[in-house]
């Protein structure tokens, strides 16, 4: 594909600035034009949208972390608060203009169906599409042992290639009506060859909570039920198939029924 490298694009990841994840990401986004990387300065899994300082809890300063990638200098930005805090300061703050793509990501962990709200990572690219800027999460598969970690034994080779390819696709691609963001999901043995497919978001829990007789230790599993979950849908693809999940979501939340009509049975109820 031939290109003009003038693109811009933002980073986030809700494992925090230091994540190698995001590192991951960097190195191969960079080939697609200008990236400007802004995430939370610590862990942040599981935030969701959250904005922290609403509470006095953060105070969103921004600091300035050199990094060495792949023999290369960058400037990462740390912000002292929440994904999607991150975002906002990478968008209005950091970026002098507001980016062609945003990328969350490459995340410790899968975020599938219901569980979509509760992640960071979704949370992040989700206040980016309400700027108006395209974007999409991405996770990887990791066991559970990991998903707050920083680890340098995950090998991001699979997740590396498919953000690339997702991200110059949309970078070159007319908007779509009522795809906002894309929530990628791959599997742990995935590879460069590995099928994708456009999936549904399930309905059902990918994640169920434990220890809820104690909840200074609740933690959470991987829920028995995955197998049984939709045909087509996101968690069925990574758990059944072993494909690469690619699911469209609409930050219009409203449920596709005729409003008339549920109007109307309300009335007649």
């Amino acid at each position: 594909m031939s290109m003009v490298n003038d693109k811009l694009i933002v980073l986030t990841n809700d494992d925090g600035v230091d994540s190698p994840g995001i590192e991951a990401a960097a190195s191969v986004l960079s080939d697609l034009g200008q990236v400007i990387v802004a995430a939370p300065s610590c862990q942040q899994s599981g935030a969701g949208r959250s904005m922290k300082n609403v509470f006095g809890n953060a105070d969103n300063s921004i600091q300035e972390v050199n990094k060495n990638i792949d023999g290369v200098s960058w400037s990462f930005y740390a912000i002292d608060g929440s994904p999607a805090q991150a975002v906002q300061k990478g968008l209005l703050v950091v970026s002098d203009r507001l980016p062609d793509l945003v990328v969350s990501g490459i995340n410790f962990g899968e975020n599938l169906g219901a569980d979509l709200t509760i992640s960071g990572t979704v949370g992040a690219a989700w206040e980016a599409a309400s700027f108006g800027v395209t974007s999409i999460a991405v996770s990887l598969e990791t066991d559970l042992s990991n998903h707050t970690s920083h680890s340098s034994d995950i090998d991001f080779t699979a997740a590396m290639y498919f953000t690339k390819f997702f991200a110059e696709k949309l970078l070159y691609m007319d908007s779509i009506n009522d795809v906002d963001l894309l929530n990628i999901n791959i599997p742990s043995d995935a590879n460069v060859d590995t099928n994708w497919s456009i999936t549904r978001q399930s309905r059902q829990q990918y994640f169920v909570a434990t220890n809820l007789d104690n909840p200074k230790l609740v933690q959470y599993k991987k829920s028995d039920n995955c197998h049984n979950s939709e045909p087509e849908s996101d968690i069925y693809s990574i758990v059944n198939n072993r494909i690469v999940s690619v699911t469209p979501i609409s930050i219009d939340a409203t449920s596709r029924v005729s409003l008339k009509d549920l109007e109307n049975k309300i009335h007649q109820q």
